[in-house]
């Protein structure tokens, strides 16, 4: 196999267009990056938003995309770490037509590249990477949690030791994540909120206590740590509604400091926070594995998660369950409308290289 002259690729060929199919190349390699044939994309609401507020992107047509599985088919001169053939899984680069993945092909830094071992699909592996960095940044970077030391490092498996954190939105993609790097952290009460439909499965990950989503009271999560200090919230969903939940969570336990979010920090949250004598900052964080500031974790995250000797091949780590969305690189549309009309407990997954 070997990268072809042009491919196809979903463009948006003005501001808030809807995508078209065009022809695109991609640039020379540089020493230190991979070219990759991607077999499967996954939607994320980040992809719409983009499209639909205009933002992150600076000149069209633009290529939206950045959480994918695929095959390498090239290697720049100075990588030594993969090769030609290896199934891979990355995040993209926002921004960065050419790392982004609503395309047959694309390239990547390798040292962002995770290898795909043999007991999960490229259709699974293709929604790993974006929601976990979300989890990864808020968790252990200094803009979030500052968790320490992270799962892969040296007693990272006891981070958590004698705690409880809060994870609200249990059954999102990001949330499904959380769980898991709760548990890979050694947490010891692991307190989420879903419908009920998903309680069991959420348990499999490693929650404690899954809460009703619509009824549950902040005092009903510090009642669910039996004693540990609750000292961490985590908001996977991130509008108003749950970012206040977060702070009454925060405040109630008279621990936690902060609500870490995924997205814009709600104004009333802010304000609640700063409302009693418990102070709790809602703190933003962009998952972006590719900035320079963040890969102090992006990079040991690639290697430990991938391989025939990372998490998900030992099964401590469990990929987001998969809806796949048919028609190739012109399925991108109704994907991205199938995510925005909301999906509950699964990712969202086209085929770019599909008939």
């Amino acid at each position: 196999m070997s990268l072809p002259t042009t491919f196809k690729a979903a463009v948006v060929p003005e501001p808030h267009g809807q995508h078209t199919i065009a022809e695109r190349s991609l640039p020379s390699l540089d020493p230190s990056q991979v070219a990759i044939k991607v077999t499967a994309t996954a939607v994320n609401p980040v992809d719409w938003k983009i499209r639909d507020y205009n933002v992150f992107l600076k000149e069209y047509p633009a290529v939206l995309g950045s959480d994918a599985a695929g095959e390498i088919v090239a290697t720049g001169s100075d990588v030594k770490s993969h090769a030609v053939g290896d199934r891979v899984f990355f995040q993209g680069i926002i921004g960065n037509y050419a790392a982004s993945t609503f395309q047959q092909y694309c390239v990547m830094p390798a040292e962002l590249v995770s290898k795909t071992p043999a007991n999960i699909s490229d259709d699974q592996a293709a929604g790993v990477s974006l929601a976990s960095i979300a989890v990864v940044t808020g968790f252990y970077d200094q803009t979030g949690h500052a968790i320490a030391p992270a799962p892969w490092a040296a007693g990272g498996n006891e981070a958590g030791k004698g705690k409880a954190i809060a994870i609200i939105g249990g059954s999102s993609s990001v949330g499904q994540y959380a769980i898991q790097f709760a548990r890979l952290s050694g947490f010891e009460r692991i307190i989420t909120n879903a419908s009920a439909a998903h309680h069991d499965f959420l348990k499999s990950l490693g929650a404690h206590v899954v809460l009703d989503r619509k009824s549950a009271t902040p005092q009903e999560f510090v009642a669910a740590a039996a004693g540990l200090p609750l000292s961490y919230v985590y908001d996977a969903i991130s509008i108003k509604e749950t970012q206040k939940l977060g702070v009454e969570i925060a405040q109630a336990s008279q621990v936690a400091t902060a609500v870490v979010t995924v997205q814009f920090v709600d104004s009333d949250a802010a304000q609640l926070g700063q409302s009693k004598e418990h102070k709790v900052q809602v703190k933003q964080i962009l998952g972006l594995g590719s900035s320079p500031a963040l890969r102090h974790l992006s990079e040991p995250f690639a290697k430990a998660i991938g391989g025939e000797d990372g998490w998900i091949a030992k099964g401590l780590f469990v990929p987001n369950r998969v809806r796949l969305i048919p028609g190739g690189i012109g399925a991108v549309e109704e994907a991205l409308k199938t995510n925005k009309d909301g999906v509950s407990g699964e990712k969202v997954v086209f085929r770019p290289n599909d008939a």
